[in-house]
């Protein structure tokens, strides 16, 4: 990340937290000493992960009665975020959600040390038996719905994916998707380019046109700003989006998986306030609509991605049921959760490495 880029989040983390030690941006209600706080990783204006986050934080807001503050731009890891974290905590917020894969270990630290504060820690693993939770939503299911519109739409069979690390997410959202491209299209080919960023808008863009250069003509990206889908429209692809609708920032917008965390959000933060919070480990699905996608009606292929969606909704189809080729050839059947949680390699088609 470039120097000037690591200033500009670092004022953005000061003037978050200043606005956190002032309490709510709004919220009804009278909810005794409850106060929720939400750490970003990136800022909330992305349009992606923390815009998403941080609407679900307001509409939570809003359902509870219960005020809540953020900061932003805090990386993974070191002192910034322990400031932030500690920072909340001595202000009197009593739920703290940790929005960042790479901020688990910490959290976990921050509940053991204070067993008076609700910790829910998104897209981890951690838990405990009394403070310290853990939430995800199944996106590789809308991922897959995606890959089915993304091997509809090339013609060059070759797509490209700008990933941000090699995590267990990422690479189980890269292999939803190439399953659901080659439901429709099986010669096509997803070429992953690695970014070791969440959020820097230059690199995701440069990713995006090399992989352009290579042959792409359909963009997809599992990252936090609009880069990739700018490159996509400048060169005349199709770009699909990730984590918020796009369609009014990028103009090759097609369809995008996307989050919605205010149902959840708003269950923890009433736990919480009614004494009844425990901790668990939730991964909701499209079911339970803290996942999805829309159709295109644009779309050739809309009627086999309805399709899909409802039997993702009501149980009658799941992305990695029966056998999956992976790219070396391995076989893989009966894969359970676990396996879906830890998942370090890539399926046939994908064009990568897991090793970023």
């Amino acid at each position: 990340m470039k120097k000037s880029t690591r200033a500009f989040f670092a004022l953005l983390a000061m003037f978050s937290l200043l606005a956190a030690a002032c309490g709510s941006d709004g919220g009804s209600g009278d909810a005794g000493d409850t106060k929720a706080a939400f750490v970003m990783v990136a800022p909330v204006g992305d349009a992606g992960w923390n815009f998403m986050h941080d609407e679900g934080r307001k509409a939570a807001e809003a359902a509870t009665g219960v005020p809540t503050a953020f900061v932003e731009a805090i990386p993974e890891g070191g002192a910034e975020f322990d400031n932030a974290v500690q920072q909340f905590i001595d202000d009197g917020y009593n739920v703290i959600f940790t929005t960042s894969f790479g901020y688990m270990d910490a959290t976990e630290q921050f509940a053991a040390d204070n067993p008076d504060v609700v910790f829910e820690h998104i897209s981890g693993f951690k838990m405990n038996d009394t403070n310290f939770g853990n939430t995800f939503g199944r996106m590789y299911q809308p991922r897959y719905v995606a890959g089915m519109a993304a091997g509809a739409a090339t013609e060059t069979n070759k797509i490209g994916y700008v990933a941000a690390f090699p995590i267990p997410e990422v690479i189980r959202g890269i292999n939803a998707f190439t399953l659901g491209a080659q439901k429709i299209n099986p010669d096509v080919e997803v070429e992953v380019n690695w970014t070791s960023t969440w959020f820097d808008p230059g690199v995701e863009g440069s990713a995006a046109q090399a992989l352009i250069d290579a042959g792409a003509d359909v963009l997809t990206m599992h990252q936090d700003s609009t880069a990739t889908g700018e490159v996509a429209t400048a060169a005349g692809a199709t770009f699909i989006g990730y984590h918020s609708d796009m369609s009014s920032q990028v103009d090759s917008y097609l369809t995008a998986p996307v989050w919605d965390w205010s149902e959840r959000y708003s269950d923890i933060i009433n736990a919480a306030k009614d004494g009844n919070y425990k901790p668990e480990s939730w991964w909701g699905g499209m079911a339970d609509g803290v996942v999805d996608i829309a159709i295109p009606d644009s779309s050739p292929v809309a009627g086999e991605m309805k399709e899909a969606k409802d039997g993702l909704i009501n149980g009658d189809f799941d992305v990695f049921d029966g056998d999956i080729t992976g790219q070396d050839g391995t076989v893989y059947s009966g894969l359970t959760d676990g396996d879906l949680l830890g998942m370090s390699w890539f399926v046939e088609g994908v064009i990568g490495s897991t090793d970023g």
